[in-house]
């Protein structure tokens, strides 16, 4: 059985997000989306707000579940057996920073490889913290994320400007 991983914070996913995995879950017969638990990153919605999130917005995609993790990337891979890492590529800083990651992985992983899916056009300019930047004054990010995270978003700042 061929199992990937998709790690990332997702705070909160996009479709973006939803565009990679939807490509790559044909290419694996299992796919987990694993939220990272970063103690030094402030995120704006809780690890259980973001993994409700994503589990409505990918309930259409069967081969793909939902863990969480802290600690190094490549324990939590050996621990579940994964092939490879998927990553999503929008610019070249993206590919730069994710060619990096990949080639220490590598080091610390070699039998894991990194698959890299570019952004469908339509996305290559939405990333997580834009769109809160963009939601925080107001901007219209409902084309942007999952109904969801539209939702949560709005919800999110409308509680902070009363």
């Amino acid at each position: 059985m061929r199992l990937a991983v998709y790690p990332g914070s997702f705070d909160p996913i996009t479709n973006g997000h939803i565009d990679v995995l939807e490509r790559s879950s044909k290419l694996f017969d299992r796919i987990i989306i694993a939220v990272v638990h970063n103690l030094t990153k402030k995120a704006m919605f809780s690890l259980d707000e973001r993994v409700e999130m994503i589990r409505q917005s990918v309930a259409h995609i069967p081969n793909v579940e939902i863990d969480c993790f802290s600690g190094l990337l490549a324990h939590y891979l050996a621990e579940k057996k994964a092939c490879a890492i998927i990553r999503g590529l929008r610019t070249v800083t993206d590919f730069e920073y994710e060619m990096h990651m990949a080639m220490i992985n590598r080091e610390l992983i070699p039998e894991i490889d990194t698959i890299f899916i570019t952004s469908d056009k339509n996305y290559i300019f939405i990333s997580s913290s834009a769109v809160k930047e963009a939601a925080m004054v107001g901007g219209k990010v409902e084309q942007m994320v999952p109904p969801i995270v539209y939702q949560a978003l709005k919800d999110k700042y409308l509680s902070t400007r009363s």
